[in-house]
């Protein structure tokens, strides 16, 4: 693996875990696509360092069992202000 992705898998990493960002606000961060962000957190982690790739699963789970919610908010919201 490449230094620079490298880099960018560990930044990503310790974002996601400061934050608890979704894949997708972390793919607006650090201007890459959401696969990308999927992959480095998914396969790319791993293989840097099992136990960090542990944490961040967990807050990816987390977002993944929210997300209904999150989008049941912005259409509210959208509907509220028409």
């Amino acid at each position: 693996m490449q230094d620079y992705i490298q880099k960018r898998v560990l930044e990503i990493c310790a974002y996601i875990l400061e934050t608890g960002a979704t894949v997708r606000r972390a793919a607006q961060v650090f201007q890459v696509s959401k696969s990308t962000v999927h992959k480095d957190m998914t396969e790319r982690l791993p293989s840097l360092n099992k136990q960090l790739a542990k944490e961040v699963k967990k807050v990816l789970e987390r977002n993944k069992s929210e997300r209904h919610l999150r989008g049941g908010e912005a259409t509210r919201k959208k509907y509220k202000n028409m």
